[in-house]
């Protein structure tokens, strides 16, 4: 599964289709197994980042500088340019700023290892990706939406999904890394584990699909309406993160993974916190999917494109 994992996760999301379009009842039930397979997924993507490890990458400092360059400051500024091209419908608007605004922390490792990226320096600067966009995110959204915004967005939802999704998972796989540090049964558990990787995507990428077809309904013109903006987007942070790398002189593997980091968003993450917002809001969950299946689609280009785009020095 691992040898041909994005022909399993473009077929995971087709069938995630034909099961929201033949099966639309299905629906909710599979809505409430999002967060529980998400976790599973973060928690064996965390499984893999040794909290040595993560120190460590703290001192890798060009790094560390790239990325968070290219997401805290440079996707804001192409965001902000796009933003009053959007559609006027104030869910599709949060929606976009959700998706856009939070970089990806777990197929990204894998699409950029395909294309040659340091998916190692990716893995251990997630936990302070994750960190940082949580704190910069509703800096970054009232900034877009304004005092608007509280008056719709309760903070409640946000925090538990943090929790659940980030905090909880991180926590079990670092005490799962300290048990197999003392014996050969915690390492047997925890290398069981790590092959789920690609099952739990394949997994949650098909019950995300699968669960927000059927809400499409009569907004599927104002989804459609966004898929220009993800597109564009993919175009111009492929040469914005080469860019940045340029700019910090990184080398071919760091250079690629910032042009993966750049690029991809954290959709899987940040849908949690659209489905807490009010029913008024309920198409920018969709609008987030949408995101994730233009971003799949674009990730299969961007393994062939990036290396030409980054050549080997």
């Amino acid at each position: 599964m691992e040898q041909h994992q994005v022909a399993v996760y473009l077929a995971a999301m087709a069938l995630g289709g034909l099961l929201g379009r033949l099966a639309p009842g299905a629906g909710p039930g599979l809505e409430h197994a999002i967060n529980p397979v998400l976790g599973a997924l973060l928690f064996v993507t965390f499984l893999q980042v040794p909290a040595a490890e993560l120190l460590r990458s703290l001192r890798d400092t060009r790094f560390l500088t790239a990325a968070l360059t290219v997401n805290f400051a440079v996707v804001p500024l192409v965001v902000a340019a796009m933003f009053t091209f959007l559609p006027d419908d104030q869910a599709v608007r949060i929606g976009v700023l959700l998706v856009l605004l939070c970089p990806c922390v777990d197929y990204v490792i894998v699409f950029s290892g395909l294309a040659g990226g340091s998916n190692h320096r990716l893995l251990a600067a997630t936990p302070l990706l994750l960190v940082a966009q949580m704190l910069l995110l509703p800096v970054f959204l009232y900034l877009f939406m304004g005092s608007e915004l509280s008056d719709i967005v309760e903070a409640g939802p946000f925090v538990q999904a943090f929790l659940t999704l980030i905090v909880i998972p991180l926590a079990l796989a670092w005490l799962l890394q300290a048990w197999a540090a003392r014996g050969p049964s915690g390492r047997r558990v925890a290398a069981a584990a790590t092959t789920t990787m690609v099952p739990l995507m394949a997994a949650t990428l098909l019950t995300v699909v699968a669960s927000q077809v059927p809400k499409l309904g009569d907004s599927l013109g104002d989804v459609a309406g966004v898929i220009p903006f993800y597109v564009l987007f993919l175009l111009v942070m492929a040469f914005a993160g080469k860019a940045v790398a340029r700019l910090l002189r990184l080398g071919t593997g760091a250079s690629r993974a910032i042009v993966f980091t750049g690029a991809t968003r954290n959709s899987l993450v940040v849908l949690p916190l659209a489905l807490a917002l009010p029913d008024t809001l309920a198409v920018a969950a969709s609008v987030v999917v949408t995101q994730t299946l233009v971003e799949v689609l674009g990730m299969v280009a961007y393994v062939r494109l990036v290396p030409r785009l980054v050549p080997s020095r």
